[in-house]
């Protein structure tokens, strides 16, 4: 926001106890720490997702108080710092402040990961994405909101659930 962003663009999955955090994939092992926390090697499993295998630490194994206690880290080698693992309102609560503190709109982009995945197991995205839109002012096609996913089934479902722009 303070290099002139007008939008912060969320990847979203959920929580074993149906919370909408930040994170690139349901698969947390590289972007947090949790390989290095003991306490929770019992939960390394083997899943499938969309059609792709992978071992490791997943986001709806977790509650969000024991995501609280991870830390969110750079995958990439030359970026090196770690962050809090943020719930989709704590990056709402960002835009809103950063349009407080600026005069600027700062808008939000949240984009689904894999949206079938988690309505497979129980823990649908879409609901909880536009309850968290509404209570946040977020209605209408001029909201500083635009929902994205890559399933088309995700989009027609949001688009009985909400009025803001889908891509």
């Amino acid at each position: 926001i303070k290099l002139g962003a007008n939008f912060i663009e969320p990847d979203l999955v959920s929580t074993k106890d149906g919370v909408l955090i930040a994170r690139h994939e349901p698969n947390i092992t590289d972007t947090t720490d949790v390989s290095k926390r003991p306490e929770f090697a019992a939960l390394k499993t083997t899943k499938t997702i969309d059609g792709s295998t992978q071992t490791g630490w997943f986001a709806q194994d977790f509650t969000l108080a024991q995501i609280k206690t991870l830390r969110a880290v750079e995958r990439l080698p030359f970026r090196d710092h770690s962050f809090e693992v943020l719930t989709f309102q704590e990056v709402i609560d960002i835009a809103k402040k950063g349009t407080a503190d600026t005069g600027r709109t700062i808008g939000i982009i949240p984009e689904t990961k894999h949206p079938s995945y988690f309505q497979s197991i129980g823990l649908p995205l879409e609901q909880k994405l536009v309850d968290a839109l509404n209570a946040n002012g977020y209605i209408g096609k001029d909201a500083p909101v635009i929902v994205q996913s890559f399933e088309v089934a995700n989009l027609k479902a949001l688009h009985k659930l909400t009025n803001v722009r889908l891509v």
